[in-house]
Parts: structure tokens; C-alpha cells; sequence
């Protein structure tokens, strides 16, 4: 997790991304006091649940009103690899700071074999931007990503070479017809279960091959609406803790779904919802954009 320097609402990003929310009160620095309160009660939450949480300090300058999203400037696997991602928004690629690398791999003793750049993308103006393009059913080495201004065809068959994923494409829109901007308020995926916004999925045919992938890999399917998507029920992800597993949202995600959803989701892992209604809201982001997972492996 980045904690964030100059939180606000990013006008370089507004066009793409209609979660977000120009606020009209309060201030910058009311609302910043806001979202570092938010933060530290999720970071809060994660810990007592068992799961290691790594905080990694946002810088001052240049302001980077998205650094709370680190999860679309890198991401780490277990064979060791650190990918690195074309961003849209020039404000954002600020963002990728190689002291947070050294951090990561210093304070979690992992094992780096190698580093994945795809940023050299960014001239061709083609984007991917991370786990927010990119939702990963990592066990099955699938990798489903809705097709947006965020997140190009050739640079999803770049990542799919380089890291050995099959891919599963599709496009996402809302129902004013606007792309979704980020795979992952489509949908999410756990060990065993998968949210997913089928509402959301513009072509039948696109909607019935994400599904019958998913069911293929074992998943139970959590169908979501658009209302729910909006409200972030998409926009989650499972962890582990050193015991069991858990599924970490925002309230405002979590009340929106109904009793059998939530049964589904609470068969599977413990659920964390922590309220962070200024981050979703100005930031248009939501529990799981702000947890860049890493499954480097250990150093002996």
C-alpha cells in the first residue's frame, strides 16, 4: 500500500473513469485528513486479520493524486517476476518509484529473478495499467481484461507472452455505453470463487465464454449489477493470512450486495469491509485498487 502525499481528484484521468467525482466540498486539505483516515483503518483492518501489510510512503513532489492505487503501476508474481506498466495519465507514471521496489523486497525478505517493462508502450500511446486492466486467476494462468483507453489489445498480448497467461478479452460498458475503464471493478477472482458484472459485458458471446471460463476453473460466480458494480461489489480481493483466507472490500461494496451473494463470498474467506466513501468518490477507486499484492517468493 502507497500512503498517499496529495490526494485529490485527478483531471487526467476524469475522461476514462466514470467513478470518479469532482468533489464541491471540502477543501484539498479536509479532504486529505479524510483519506489518510481512511487508509490507516483499512491497512488497520488487514493487519488484525492476520495479513502482512507493507506501507510504503507517497512523496510530496511532484503530487501524484493517485499514488493510493499502486496496483497499476506494478505487480509481482511468484516466479519472481516484477512487472512494470504503460499508465494513460502522465501525472501517474510519477508514480513508479524504485526506492517502493526496494522497500518491498527489503522489509518482506522476497527474491527478485527478474523485471517485465512494458512502459516503453507509453510513446506508442497503448496502455495497460496493471492489476486494474488485468484481472489474474493466477493458479490457472488466466488473465481476463476488458478491452478500454486504459488497456490496449497489444500490449495484453505483450504481458501474455512474457508471463506465460492465457488471455480472455471482452468489452465492458456501462449503461450510458461508456467503457469501464478498469477490468477490476468488472470483476474479481478468488481461490475459489468469482465476482463478476455480466450486465456489464457488451457482446453475448464475450459475456458467456468469461463465464464458462470461470466455471471451468472451479469458480462459484457471484453475478453482479451494474448499480452493484458502481458500488464497488466488483472491486475486491482475497488475501492470505498466515491461516485461512480473506476477502477485502469497502462497506460501501459490501452492503450493496444482497444476503445469497454475501453467503457465497463468506463460504469461501472471511470478509473485511472498512468504509473509504472519500477514496471511492473522488478518487474513483475503490478497496482493491489500493493492495498491489505480492507473491515474489521468499529468500532463503
Amino acid at each position: 500500500m502507497v500512503r498517499p502525499a496529495s490526494f485529490g481528484f485527478n483531471p487526467q484521468t476524469a475522461a476514462s473513469n466514470a467513478f470518479q467525482q469532482a468533489p464541491q466540498s471540502p477543501g484539498e486539505a479536509e479532504i486529505q485528513g479524510l483519506v489518510l483516515g481512511e487508509f490507516d483503518a483499512l491497512a488497520t483492518a488487514l493487519e488484525r486479520a492476520g495479513v502482512t501489510v507493507l506501507i510504503a510512503p507517497d512523496t510530496p513532489q511532484p503530487p501524484k493524486p493517485d499514488a493510493i492505487f499502486p496496483n497499476n503501476w506494478v505487480s509481482f508474481h511468484f516466479d519472481g517476476t516484477v512487472t512494470l506498466y504503460p499508465m494513460l495519465a502522465p501525472n501517474r507514471r510519477a508514480e513508479r518509484r524504485e526506492e517502493i521496489l526496494e522497500q518491498v523486497v527489503r522489509a518482506g525478505q522476497f527474491r527478485v529473478s527478474r523485471t517485465v517493462d512494458l512502459t516503453h508502450r507509453e510513446v506508442e500511446g497503448k496502455y495497460l495499467e496493471g492489476t486494474g486492466s488485468l484481472v489474474l486467476d493466477r493458479a490457472h494462468r488466466v488473465a481476463y481484461a476488458s478491452l478500454s483507453p486504459r488497456t490496449d489489445l497489444d500490449v495484453l498480448g505483450e504481458f501474455a507472452q512474457l508471463l506465460d497467461y492465457e488471455l480472455v478479452t471482452f468489452e465492458a460498458r456501462s449503461a450510458a455505453a461508456q467503457p469501464v475503464y478498469h477490468t477490476n471493478v468488472v470483476m474479481a477472482i478468488g481461490t475459489r470463487f468469482a465476482v463478476v458484472c455480466g450486465e456489464a459485458i457488451a457482446q453475448p458471446l464475450h459475456r458467456e465464454a468469461v463465464f464458462n471460463r470461470l466455471r471451468a476453473a472451479g469458480h462459484d460466480i457471484v453475478d453482479i449489477t451494474q448499480r452493484q458494480m458502481f458500488e464497488f461489489a466488483g472491486n475486491l480481493l482475497e488475501l492470505a493470512p498466515a491461516k485461512g483466507r480473506v476477502v477485502a472490500l469497502s462497506t460501501t461494496a459490501w452492503r450493496s450486495l444482497d444476503p445469497e451473494q454475501r453467503r457465497v463470498l463468506e463460504s469461501h474467506a472471511d470478509v473485511i469491509s472498512t468504509p473509504i466513501p472519500t477514496i471511492e468518490r473522488v478518487g474513483g477507486g475503490g478497496v482493491r485498487c489500493m493492495l498491489a499484492e505480492v507473491s515474489l517468493p521468499k529468500r532463503r
